[in-house]
């Protein structure tokens, strides 16, 4: 495919403060072996030394668009008005956060998939994320569909992940969205969390399919400033795993698989809730999952989470050993608390079948008569956990 038959992408970063990591995300953009691309960064409102990186790089390629908020947005927000800004001649569109990077054939590889799919209006790939010289800090993420499996139908491979299957959704930085589903939408991500770019795919992939390119295309840096980081920090995830239940679920699930699907999160929930309040967490965490609790139509019982913080001690008390470690491993919880959580009373292991793919059936959303948890490989604990290097 030559620069005069590729179709259009629009690249977009919106950045607040990234004078740190800036250069190397713009570098990545530049030197993609892609060519016909535009490259939209929206400065949302920096102090540091962000708008006079971003101008230098401007001036030096005219296929850089600036933009600056005249007040500060916050980063959902931010992202939408990216968005918003797309060419109206773009076919795909990629995000590349301020943190992160491309590698250089990311973007040719994924346009290809989608060119010879175009049933798919989200693509996947592979993602290295970590941070140092320590090779335990280094994670190969999104793994669980096996080789091959460029095509998915959207209405599967969402039901999958409300039923509890590995998160394949990946970060902005790591997946392709196809621009005719952006521009259907005032705010392309539907909700003002953390976790908008998850429900953003649990609401476009109802009519559309999912592709994965089985290379590692994007690398996700993890320092404590990043979103993600914090959402760890919270265990943002089990809020955002209900609200999208109860949003998405309906159009994926029946009504017994949602009401399986709710107990099993709440129940988790609260098991989380319990071994925090052990942990003694500040105050700052207790009123955030308050609110959300409230926002997403459960408030937080008082009763049902002291029974819980007496369950988890009689465990302790009956399981010294792990006792001991939980209170070790206490010390790290601030970025870790999310990986005791999802999966660990599950009793299904569910491994992807995709031979059962081709015959799915898209009206439906699930073969007729379906009702049990799909086969799969067993999710990670932290659904944006990935495989250790």
């Amino acid at each position: 495919m030559s620069s005069d038959t590729e179709p259009l992408v629009s690249v977009l970063t919106p950045v607040y403060n990234g004078e740190k990591f800036l250069r190397e995300c713009i570098e990545s953009v530049l030197t993609q072996t892609y060519q016909n691309y535009e490259y939209i960064i929206v400065d949302n409102c920096s102090t540091d030394g962000t708008p006079e990186i971003i101008e230098r790089y401007a001036q030096a390629d005219k296929r850089i668009r600036v933009y600056r908020n005249e007040k500060l947005l916050d980063i959902i927000a931010n992202h939408n008005k990216a968005f918003r800004l797309i060419s109206p001649t773009a076919k795909y569109c990629k995000v590349v956060s301020a943190d992160d990077w491309l590698f250089p054939e990311c973007v040719a590889k994924m346009v290809s998939l989608a060119e010879a799919n175009p049933s798919l209006g989200i693509v996947g790939s592979y993602q290295l994320s970590g941070i140092g010289t320590e090779w335990r800090n280094w994670r190969i993420k999104w793994v669980g569909l096996p080789y091959p499996s460029p095509a998915i139908p959207g209405r599967q491979i969402c039901r999958y992940w409300l039923l509890n299957g590995p998160y394949l959704f990946g970060t902005p930085t790591s997946i392709l969205y196809r621009a005719d589903l952006i521009r259907k939408e005032d705010s392309f991500y539907p909700n003002s969390t953390a976790e908008a770019d998850t429900s953003a795919c649990l609401k476009h992939l109802r009519n559309s399919d999912f592709g994965f390119v089985h290379q590692i295309l994007s690398y996700e840096r993890v320092h404590e400033a990043q979103i993600t980081a914090t959402s760890k920090n919270l265990n943002a995830y089990l809020s955002s795993q209900v609200r999208d239940l109860r949003e998405f679920g309906p159009w994926y699930l029946t009504a017994d698989e949602i009401e399986w699907r709710l107990k099993r999160v709440m129940r988790n929930y609260y098991k989380f809730l319990a071994i925090s309040a052990i942990h003694l967490r500040e105050k700052k965490f207790w009123d955030y999952h308050k609110e959300r609790l409230k926002e997403i139509g459960y408030p937080l019982q008082p009763v049902r989470l002291a029974l819980a913080i007496m369950a988890r001690l009689l465990d302790f008390l009956l399981n010294p050993k792990r006792t001991a470690e939980d209170w070790v491993r206490g010390h790290a919880w601030a970025l870790k608390a999310a990986r005791t959580i999802e999966g660990v009373s599950q009793t299904a292991e569910p491994q992807l079948d995709l031979g059962n793919a081709a015959n799915e059936d898209q009206k439906d959303g699930h073969r007729a008569g379906t009702t049990a948890v799909p086969s799969m490989v067993r999710a990670s604990e932290d659904p944006r956990d990935g495989v250790k290097i």
